[in-house]
């Protein structure tokens, strides 16, 4: 191939920078979204074979992978569990047994947001849980509005608020400066005295709204991260490692994420709720975790819960499939390949191979709900033989009868699952691929090669800082797709483990939590009313150095132990890459 002036071209450089000019686009669609990011996702299809880097059907085939397979079956469930509202009757029955006090409130929202997360989509955890803890709320302020009013007008006339006269008297000398022996004086102060205790208790409730609201969409987020289907680039990574590095045993999957990023969670959210009781509540335990007897707006609020709760009603047959069936997958997925011992699937079907993945079980399971039926109805049974005769005669008129509907059917799954995801998955592989065949991941990694001078947790730190940063005003998605490939390349040419700084800065691109246009949950947090782009900028800037020291921390200890990241690993070397000629 020649260039201008006849001269020899280099063609693998040609494919880098060809390569390259893709991803940049890609990126600035993505950070602009100046195109939906689904059809960005698709620009692999368009750009790499007409820039002759991939041939049309190598690049379509990324797009529906084992990986793809896992998240649709991941959401099937989660929608199964949404529909037949499981999800709120765990919720509420939590709560019931956490209470109303306004620390453990918070608390208890913040572990079933963070626990709902790890199964069902973030936002749909976050727009189920906001509605609630603001009921609450506004029952507990409602409650002290109506005894404040109680205590100021009619105290003076019961025995029993004798003391309290007597302060509610001092407190008028405060504010109108007489002594309240006159009437009309009497009247205007107990006016100002109740007008000052209303802003007090406005002032008071605005901020445990604050706090509430912002406790729920940050537990959402940090509860996304301790399973592989809980978001969308914990995915991405696991796609990611298993196209670069083909050979990797399947380091990770289910269970192994799971050993690593629950107590992560974990740390995260006890840290997270520190701060945020710190920020809107104080340290004031024996007034905000409530020592001794409840008092009535205490007693309100937890009847508001418990009216929730009756409305559902009893357990019906189908919310017990559902919860059964998500028993049983979760613990397929945890027995499948434990890592400590051989599982089910090692004895049963991989023997010779990874035929049985993650994704296989999932998709398994949620098979169940399209044949499963809703509802058991024992009359069927008794009228067997009628309902053939009734069947037949519609069928010989062309008609259907329909029986007993199934947990799921596709309409309900078609208006839920978010096929959008599924595209920006693929693109992500595809944009990998590319750079792969391109040559553009191995130029990448050789130009980071400096790094290798800098010790391995401060290169974490940093990319988690740089990652948490970025995926502040761009999509977590988006975030992961561009660096991972980057990172991989980087971290096989300075002889460091791929997972020490990919999967850190996986769990670090979860973490928006400054601005309400990073994550749909801070969106939906913020669309309350209550709070300013500034109370989400204090508390998340706080909250986003604490996830990621809370991440290293992580990584650096039983991390290291679990993934055997002191040591390069022998299938980093074996990357699947195809020159280009």
């Amino acid at each position: 191939m020649y260039c201008q002036d006849h001269l020899p071209c280099d063609t693998s450089a040609l494919q880098e920078a060809r390569c390259g000019f893709a991803i940049i686009l890609m990126a600035l669609y993505w950070c602009t979204e100046c195109m939906p990011l689904a059809v960005t996702a698709l620009l692999p299809v368009i750009l790499f074979p007409m820039m002759g880097i991939m041939e049309s059907g190598k690049v379509c085939v990324e797009y529906l992978k084992d990986t793809n397979m896992l998240f649709i079956g991941g959401l099937l469930v989660a929608i199964a569990v949404e529909h037949w509202n499981l999800h709120k009757r765990i919720a509420l029955s939590v709560l019931l047994i956490v209470g109303v006090r306004p620390a453990l409130l918070m608390m208890g929202f913040m572990i079933v947001t963070a626990f709902l997360s790890m199964w069902i989509s973030n936002t749909a955890t976050t727009a189920m849980m906001l509605p609630i803890s603001q009921a609450v709320l506004e029952q507990l302020s409602a409650t002290e509005a109506d005894s404040d009013e109680k205590e100021l007008r009619e105290g003076r006339d019961n025995h029993a608020f004798e003391l309290a006269e007597v302060n509610i008297k001092q407190a008028l000398d405060n504010v109108t400066g007489d002594k309240p022996n006159n009437n009309p004086d009497m009247e205007a102060g107990i006016n100002a005295l109740s007008e000052r205790r209303r802003r007090e208790r406005e002032a008071k409730y605005l901020c445990l709204f604050k706090g509430m609201s912002l406790s729920v969409c940050y537990s959402a987020s940090i509860g996304g991260t301790a399973t592989l289907t809980g978001t969308t680039p914990n995915l991405i990574l696991k796609g990611q490692m298993d196209d670069i590095f083909p050979e990797n045993n399947d380091v990770i999957n289910f269970a192994s994420w799971f050993g690593f990023a629950f107590p992560n969670m974990v740390l995260m959210l006890a840290l997270s709720w520190l701060w945020l009781q710190f920020m809107y509540l104080g340290f004031n335990f024996k007034k905000t975790f409530g020592c001794g007897s409840k008092n009535e707006g205490d007693k309100d609020a937890y009847r508001v819960m418990k009216n929730e709760y009756k409305k559902l009603g009893t357990m019906s047959f189908a919310e017990a499939a559902v919860l059964v069936i998500f028993v049983i997958l979760v613990i397929l997925w945890f027995t499948r390949e434990p890592g400590f011992m051989p599982g089910w699937a090692t004895e049963l079907f991989n023997k010779n191979g990874q035929y049985v993945t993650d994704g296989t079980v999932a998709i398994f399971m949620s098979t169940l709900f399209f044949v499963i039926p809703s509802r058991l109805d024992c009359s069927c049974l008794a009228s067997a033989n009628d309902e053939r005769d009734e069947e037949a005669e519609e069928v010989e008129e062309g008609e259907f009868k329909p029986g007993t509907p199934t947990l799921l059917n596709w309409k309900v799954v078609n208006e839920r699952m978010p096929w959008n995801i599924v595209l920006l998955l693929g693109g992500g592989f595809a944009l990998a691929k590319g750079s792969e065949v391109s040559g553009l991941s191995k130029w990448l990694g050789e130009s980071l090669a400096p790094l290798k001078s800098i010790p391995p947790f401060a290169i974490s730190l940093i990319l988690c800082f740089l990652v948490g940063t970025f995926t502040e005003c761009s999509s977590n998605t988006a975030t992961t797709t561009l660096f991972l490939p980057i990172l991989a390349s980087m971290a096989t040419t300075i002889g460091l483990h791929p997972l020490y700084v990919m999967l850190p800065c996986t769990i670090s691109a979860s973490l928006a939590f400054m601005l309400p246009v990073a994550t749909p949950p801070n969106a939906i947090a913020f669309s309350y009313g209550n709070l300013k782009v500034v109370d989400m900028a204090k508390a998340g800037f706080i909250l986003n150095i604490i996830g990621i020291l809370s991440i290293n921390l992580g990584i650096n200890t039983w991390g290291t132990a679990m993934f055997n990241l002191g040591t390069f690993p022998s299938w980093a070397n074996a990357t699947n890459v195809t020159s280009t000629p």
